[in-house]
């Protein structure tokens, strides 16, 4: 038995990337999940983003660790569609939430028009999803951990001066005050919060024609730019790195960590 079994996960961005990583994780470890995602373009990302086939590879391999899974396609945007699907999770599940993963998030860096589009998605979305959460969690009683997926770049001023580069900071600065907020509020139901901040990780959000060549245009500009090198000799980190993270900050380990923003970064930000 590990040391999750009999606790529901709802996670965001499942179908792919983070988001499977931390599904297999926390399977891994005994909880079922019920695990969102898009599976369709929004048109200012310039990369593929993850469709139903993602999604049920997802499936397949949680289903794989002997777990239960509860999918469903949907937009973090769209707060009564977030809300219909989880209430699908927990009613399949047994009508219990401990632990949610907030994970979905877009990268249009090099689009100056997508300043919308990524506070949509990275930050309205966090906030859709921890609001038609912690509701039933608290109705629940059993307590809990949510932990909300940030970026080094909500700790440091990461970014160029693109409209979905600039977006996607405030965003990811965004929430960690949205973290701060319900860490306090939820802190009386026995509901942690926190927020992980990664470096680059190795995932379709990173690992494309449109981010590469947005990140070496970074490296390589003229004007004084920020280093985009960790500390530690690792140009980027894997998925499974943060889903140990995600998995330490949901577990009874971290029983009394709440409204912490912890970088999972190779010394990313502390290197600047």
């Amino acid at each position: 038995m590990g040391s999750l079994t009999g606790k529901v996960a709802f996670i965001t961005g499942a179908a792919r990337g983070q988001g499977r990583a931390h599904a297999l994780k926390l399977a891994a470890e005994g909880a079922d999940i019920i695990a969102v995602d898009l599976c369709d373009q929004i048109a200012s990302v310039p990369y593929p983003l993850a469709t139903p086939d993602d999604l049920a590879a997802t499936v397949k391999l949680v289903e794989d660790t002997g777990q239960r899974i509860v999918a469903v396609a949907a937009d973090v945007r769209d707060r009564d569609a977030l809300k219909t699907a989880l209430r699908a999770g927990t009613e399949a599940l047994g009508d219990r939430l401990d632990i949610v993963v907030a994970n979905a998030g877009i990268a249009p860096m090099a689009d100056e028009h997508a300043w919308q589009d990524v506070l949509d998605v990275n930050l309205t979305g966090v906030y859709h999803t921890v609001d038609v959460a912690m509701k039933p969690m608290i109705k629940f009683g059993n307590g809990g951990a949510m932990v909300l997926t940030s970026s080094v770049a909500g700790l440091v001023g990461l970014g160029s001066p693109i409209g979905g580069s600039v977006g996607y900071a405030a965003a990811k600065h965004g929430i960690v005050g949205l973290m701060r907020v319900y860490a306090n509020f939820l802190a009386q139901f026995n509901i942690r919060v926190n927020s992980v901040h990664p470096a680059g990780v190795n995932t379709p959000m990173i690992d494309n024609e449109f981010t590469r060549s947005w990140l070496d245009g970074m490296a390589q500009q003229d004007f004084r730019g920020p280093d985009m090198t960790n500390a530690l000799p690792v140009q980027t980190l894997e998925p499974e790195d943060i889903a140990n993270a995600v998995y330490w900050l949901v577990s009874d380990a971290a029983r009394y960590v709440t409204g912490v923003a912890l970088p999972v970064d190779a010394g990313y930000v502390n290197k600047r």
